[in-house]
This record gives C-alpha cells, sequence and structure tokens, in this order.
C-alpha cells in the first residue's frame, strides 16, 4: 500500500519531471510483487481469526483491500506500457472490485467487533481506528478512474454514484473517528512509542477524501448531466480545499508529536509505515486541487510533498528490510 502510494503519486503529479514516470513504474512493478508474496504469505499463516478477535490488529484489516486499489490503480495508471492497455483495464477492474468488496465488509464487520465482542478503555482510541473505515474512500478515488471505461449508460451512472456513497460512507466515519482520536489526545496522556506514527492515518484519510471529490468530479462529466457534472466540480473545487485545509491541521498536529517523539526516541516498529500513505494522499490530493484551481501555490506544495514522501518511503523501507533481516537471521529464526 505505501510502496504502491509512491507509484501512483508520481503518476498524478500535476508537473512532470524527466524519468519521474520509468522510475514509477519500476516502484509499480515492486508495489505488486510485494501485494501477491505477503499476500500468499497471510494466506499461510491462517491467522484470521486470530487476528480479528484482536482490539487492536483487526483494526488493520483495512489495509488489504487499500493495497490492491493502489495496485490496481498503478496497474491502469502505470501498467499499461508493460502489459498493454486492455490488459491493465482487465486487471484494474479485478483488482478494484475484490479491494472493493473486501474494503466494504471490512468497513463494516470491524466496527460491529468492536461495539459487540472487543472492550476499550477510554484511552484506546488511536489512528488506528480509521483503517478499516477509509477504503471505501480509496474505493471512490480509484473506482473514479474506470468511470470512463464503464458501459455507457445505466453502469457508469451506477458506478459513479456507487463511489458518491462510498465517498459519504467513510467521510462521516472518519469525522466520527477523529474526533475520538483528537478527544483522547486532549484527555490523556500523549501518545508515545509505536503508536505516534498512527496519529498520521488521519491525514491520509483527509487527503484520500480531496483525492476522490477531486476525481468523481473530472469523471462525472461522462455520466452526469451538464447541472450536476458542474455540481460535482463545486463540491470538488470548495469541499476540496475545506478538507484540505483540515488536513494540514492534522498534519501539523502529526509532526509535532512526532518530533516530540523523535526527541524522545521513536523505536522502529511497522506503524512507520503509517508515515507513507498519508504523505502519498497529500500528494494526490493536493494534486487535485492544483489541476482544479491552476495555482501554482498546490502545484509546488504537491512537489514538496512528493519529496517528503519519496524521502520518508527510503527510510521507512530500509529500516524495514533491516528489521526483516534482523528477525530472519537471529537465534532460532529462520534462515
Amino acid at each position: 500500500m505505501g510502496t504502491g502510494i509512491v507509484a501512483n503519486a508520481a503518476a498524478t503529479l500535476p508537473r512532470g519531471f524527466p524519468g519521474l514516470r520509468d522510475a514509477a513504474t519500476v516502484v509499480w512493478v515492486g508495489a505488486a510483487l510485494l501485494l501477491v508474496v505477503l499476500a500468499a504469505g497471510y494466506v499461510r499463516q491462517r491467522a484470521l481469526r486470530h487476528h480479528a478477535a484482536d482490539p487492536a490488529l483487526s483494526q488493520f484489516f483495512g489495509a488489504p483491500p487499500m493495497a490492491l486499489l493502489i495496485v490496481g490503480a498503478g496497474t491502469l495508471l502505470l501498467g499499461r506500457r508493460i502489459i498493454g492497455p486492455r490488459a491493465a483495464l482487465d486487471a484494474d477492474w479485478v483488482l478494484w472490485s475484490a479491494g472493493t468488496a473486501l474494503g466494504l465488509v471490512t468497513a463494516c464487520t470491524v466496527p460491529y467487533l468492536m461495539v459487540t465482542r472487543h472492550r476499550y478503555a477510554p484511552d484506546a482510541a488511536f489512528g488506528g481506528w480509521l483503517m478499516p473505515i477509509v477504503p471505501p474512500m480509496v474505493s471512490a478515488a480509484t473506482g473514479a478512474l474506470l468511470v470512463p471505461h464503464a458501459p455507457a449508460g445505466q453502469p457508469r451512472l451506477t458506478l459513479l454514484l456507487a463511489c458518491y456513497a462510498m465517498v459519504g460512507l467513510s467521510l462521516v466515519a472518519i469525522l466520527l473517528v477523529l474526533a475520538m482520536v483528537y478527544s483522547r489526545l486532549v484527555h490523556h496522556e500523549a501518545p508515545t512509542g509505536a503508536v505516534v506514527p498512527t496519529v498520521w492515518i488521519g491525514v491520509g484519510a483527509l487527503g484520500q477524501s480531496v483525492t476522490a471529490l477531486g476525481a468523481l468530479a473530472t469523471a462525472a462529466p461522462s455520466a452526469l448531466p451538464a447541472p450536476s457534472a458542474r455540481g460535482a466540480a463545486v463540491l470538488a473545487l470548495f469541499g476540496g480545499l475545506g478538507v484540505w485545509g483540515f488536513a494540514m491541521l492534522w498534519l501539523v498536529l502529526a509532526s509535532a508529536l512526532t518530533v516530540r517523539e523523535v526527541r524522545a526516541g521513536l523505536p522502529f516498529a511497522p506503524t512507520w509505515w503509517s508515515f507513507i500513505f498519508p504523505l502519498g494522499a497529500c500528494v494526490t490530493g493536493t494534486g487535485a486541487l492544483a489541476v482544479r484551481t491552476g495555482s501554482q501555490v498546490f502545484v509546488w506544495s504537491a512537489v514538496g510533498f512528493y519529496v517528503l514522501l519519496v524521502a520518508a518511503w527510503a527510510v521507512v523501507a530500509w529500516r524495514s528490510l533491516h528489521h526483516a533481516a534482523g528477525h530472519a537471521f537471529r537465534p532460532g529464526g529462520r534462515r
């Protein structure tokens, strides 16, 4: 998911750079291979029931559907140069359909488990609670790319309207969870250790909302009458600007908490990947506003976010490989 957004964000930057698309294609290939390897490894573990019973681990069921959706979108945006336009489109339809179905199941099932099975302390809310409810928003953003390729008429209209419904489903749930996370932050001790990076997930959820509104407004004229399509464009502009502003506030808060914890000694953990997708969503959301407004401020902000994204991805990927190697070759580990 994190590696895939590095590729996709490059493909959607409002300003191109020589060789960037080629590099993004290589990253997309790596993300696709990682998806296959990690999915196969997880299936072999047969840990689904155990993870569903865990109040913390169950939140991260949102990651697999988002990985399917991001790699699928990358296939359409970048993979066509390798496997051809028809195969790329077919692959994206399959990955988008699977990711959307799995994401909707996750968005419904995990909150149900939280209500009926899991028990939480008053200070339990954390950024990971956003993970199961964000996939429908990613489905909306990536589904917009498929709208022009759907059969004209009712099928295309249905796909567009379904994507807008998923925006509403996810955005309202995101705002509810962000309110709970904020309440936890101000009423209890500041988060420490591996929990700190998960605060960034709020940035990703909001940034992906801006991305979805922009992408759907671009696709709307192919399915909606002109007045409704113009309304979609207005919503993408002013609604997107409002959500983007809130995302920047959350970005500042997350950054300040991270700097505070780095000074105290932030230990490496898999949650460091929580830095990556949110930065990628900042790139795509800011880029969508750049295209819609023509503002150079948004253009160069998107470029700046992308530079930060690549730097963060390089650090986290290296630390992850180092951690995995240490785990594999420690006494008693696999060799």
